[in-house]
């Protein structure tokens, strides 16, 4: 089978160097991506288009090969095709004739030719000889210029005739090893999934960095959607995953910082870690999903305080897309499922969060946070290769247990944020006299954990039960094996 590549416009806009030199990385990259399905697959092209020559001839694995070409930047569009020496116009019609035949009985149809080179006819010459042709030879519903039923695509380059059997759009964008890195701040979330998403699209080098907040369950999770990102999109170069403990800067920042500035000083700590990471994987540009106002941290006022404390460039290629439209996206690109089952860390958001931050205001509240907490953090970092992730994937997730009422003999570790306690306390007639309650926030929880009586049996609470889930996790994870998870929403009078 042999497809027939068409560049992203605007490759084809660039001056010839380059234009040569996107063209060369985009066949190498294209080899890279198809290798596992063809050893002896050839890639060859200059100047207008690709050329992607197979002998296999299986189905299933030309139907890969299509999908890998769909998936690929640096391609607009792609054309199954058959090529011939350039026959003369009888030859043109018996061809078309062949491959078109049996599509074209009883449907309305046009045909249309493209050609590249010197020729002694037109391109309107073609489509009248071929379409006159067909309609006399084939018992058709007739010609049809407007919005045909079929469409007989012919491409005529030099001393080349293809006929198309079929096209399909390519991801576009330039193609990936042209531009420079990017580090993405993903969180597994919709916005930060689909940001990642559009910069590979474009071509640019996407590098993840995750901040942990929520122990190793949420970490894999996070590393699926990474993983499931590069395995699609952007295999053809390998990247780094890298993971930035923040438990500890969470901590500080909510039993230092004042409640309305929390949230702005989380990202800014996250900024500045990242800024450290990206510098030493020598990347000049940070990339977050945030979306103008649709979180307090995301205004404009709070994201210029944010930018501040950054060295690099920040990208926000979401910074004018409406939700619903992220969502979409996530859905069209396959991310909407590992999404939809990550929960967002709004472990720091205020209750009456600022969205007019005052740099002056928010330096004076970090003066009373422990940088070198953040800076433990950055030198705790984890860094792998997005192919080494693949092994955290496979190892066994702890399966954790879920009780929905209270036994004696256990304590209830409610790990909900103090101003939650506030709000919703703990129903104290689910308890009784003899069933400790502590209140250990998340945040505080794998600190002091170790501390508690290995003997008792000990149930997480929180509100939706996911936060407690992933502690618990975690937990077990390291080698605990006295928790479970408390969830009261089926239990009558529950928080």
């Amino acid at each position: 089978m042999l497809f027939l590549v068409k560049l992203f416009p605007e490759i084809t806009i660039k001056s010839r160097p380059v234009r040569r030199r996107f063209i060369r990385q985009l066949r190498k990259n294209i080899r890279s991506v198809l290798s596992e399905f063809d050893g002896e697959l050839k890639v060859s092209g200059e100047w207008d288009s690709i050329e992607v020559d197979t002998s296999n001839t299986d189905p299933e694995v030309l139907r890969q090969i299509s999908e890998r070409l769909s998936r690929t930047p640096g391609i607009a569009k792609f054309l199954e095709v058959d090529k011939f020496p350039l026959p003369d116009m009888d030859g043109i019609l018996d061809l078309a004739k062949r491959f078109y035949a049996h599509k074209l009985v009883g449907k309305t149809f046009a045909v249309r030719c493209k050609r590249s080179g010197r020729h002694p006819f037109t391109s309107v010459e073609v489509e009248r000889t071929v379409g006159g042709g067909l309609n006399q030879q084939i018992d058709t519903a007739g010609v049809k210029l407007v919005d045909p039923e079929v469409t007989v695509a012919l491409e005529i380059r030099d001393d080349a005739l293809y006929v198309i059997r079929e096209q399909r759009a390519g991801l576009g964008g330039f193609p990936l090893g042209c531009l420079d890195s990017v580090l993405s701040l993903i969180s597994g979330g919709f916005d930060s999934s689909v940001s990642s998403y559009l910069c590979i699209k474009r071509g640019l080098q996407t590098h993840y960095c995750f901040f942990n907040l929520g122990g190793r369950a949420h970490e894999l999770a996070v590393k699926e959607v990474a993983l499931f990102l590069w395995m699609k999109y952007h295999s053809s170069h390998r990247v780094k995953f890298v993971s930035v403990p923040f438990e500890n800067v969470v901590e500080e920042i909510l039993t230092k910082v004042d409640n309305s500035q929390m949230g702005v000083i989380l990202k800014r700590m996250m900024l500045r870690a990242a800024d450290k990471v990206a510098a030493k994987l020598n990347i000049n540009a940070l990339v977050t999903g945030d979306s103008v106002a649709q979180v307090s941290s995301q205004t404009l006022a709070n994201m210029a305080v944010i930018d501040t404390v950054s060295d690099s460039l920040v990208l926000r290629p979401l910074s004018t897309t409406n939700k619903q439209d992220i969502i979409d996206t996530a859905r069209i690109i396959g991310t909407e499922e590992f999404s939809k089952n990550i929960p967002e860390y709004c472990a720091v958001i205020s209750n009456k969060p600022t969205t007019r931050a005052r740099l002056e205001r928010i330096e004076r509240e970090e003066g009373r946070f422990d940088f070198s907490v953040l800076e433990e953090s950055i030198n705790n970092a984890s860094y792998q290769l997005i192919t080494d992730v693949i092994n955290d994937g496979k190892r066994a997730q702890v399966e954790v247990e879920t009780v929905h009422q209270i036994d004696a003999d256990c304590t209830v570790i409610d790990i909900r944020h103090p101003a939650e306690l506030e709000l919703k306390p703990l129903n104290p007639s689910l308890s009784n006299d003899a069933t400790e309650v502590l209140q250990i926030p998340f945040y505080q929880l794998r600190s002091s954990f170790h501390e508690l009586d290995k003997n008792r049996r000990f149930l997480l609470y929180c509100d939706k039960g996911m936060m407690s889930r992933l502690h618990a996790a975690n937990l077990l994870d390291e080698g605990f094996s006295n928790v479970a998870v408390l969830d009261l929403s089926k239990a009558a009078g529950s928080a």
